[in-house]
């Protein structure tokens, strides 16, 4: 697992779009389409934010969830709102390229699979998506795979449908699909998740996020957040 630590929060979402520019560049000329996934945060709308300005084939890109909150359109909390503001805003992505899981559904579990099925249309059977965005929180959850969910166990479903966290029922990808992806970027920003950035370094089992593989992952990650790794990562914050 390859660790960067740049010098704050912002810093750390410029450089995740760089990444991403040139991911989507690369897929487009590969594979005809760059498809990825976003997960929700401050810190990953300033990414979306600073994507927008680049220079992309927005017409041959897709963009999924990661993960969704159960609650209404209007609610304030749902990632979709964001990301439809940083992107739909600012760059010519089509509408229909944002795939937005149906969380407002009845009938939740048969949502979860029907997300499932787009995702097949988009990105192939089974679906491998170009880049999967994840973020990092205190408790070691990773996406809406959070500890004692019996989701963390799912192996047959690429997006299911977990128990109250915070409130909130959630949609969210498994790792099954999160594992079959090209690449994994994580951000993970502010001091309150500096031990738990030591964990997933050192693959600790006990958090779900250990779960993710690491030979596809890059962490980029602001100087509070690296400040109890090593040396190694640490002489990285002084660039």
């Amino acid at each position: 697992m390859k660790i960067e630590v740049q010098r704050d929060d912002e810093a750390v979402a410029r450089s995740g779009a760089a990444i991403i520019a040139a991911d989507a560049r690369a897929a487009v000329l590969a594979r005809g389409r760059f498809i990825m996934a976003v997960s929700g945060g401050h810190t990953p709308w300033v990414m979306l934010r600073a994507l927008a300005e680049e220079q992309l084939p927005w017409k041959k890109v897709h963009v999924v969830q990661v993960d969704e909150r159960v609650a209404p359109a209007v609610d304030p909390d749902r990632n979709l709102a964001h990301l439809r503001e940083s992107l739909l805003e600012h760059a010519s992505l089509r509408a229909d390229h944002i795939h937005a899981m149906p969380v407002e559904a009845a009938d939740l579990d048969g949502a979860a699979g029907q997300y499932a099925i787009t995702l097949r249309e988009v990105a192939g059977s089974p679906p491998v998506l170009d880049l999967v965005h994840l973020g990092l929180g205190p408790d070691g959850h990773t996406a809406s795979l959070v500890p004692g969910d019996p989701v963390l166990d799912v192996a047959d479903l690429d997006v299911a449908v977990t128990g109250p966290y915070q409130g909130r029922r959630r949609m969210t990808l498994t790792f099954p699909i999160i594992n079959r992806s090209r690449r994994v970027l994580w951000l993970v920003t502010g001091g309150e998740k500096a031990g738990t950035l030591v964990r997933l370094r050192d693959g600790d089992p006990s958090i779900p996020a250990s779960r993710v593989r690491q030979d596809r992952a890059l962490i980029l990650a602001d100087r509070a957040a690296a400040a109890r790794l090593g040396t190694n990562e640490a002489l990285e914050a002084q660039k």
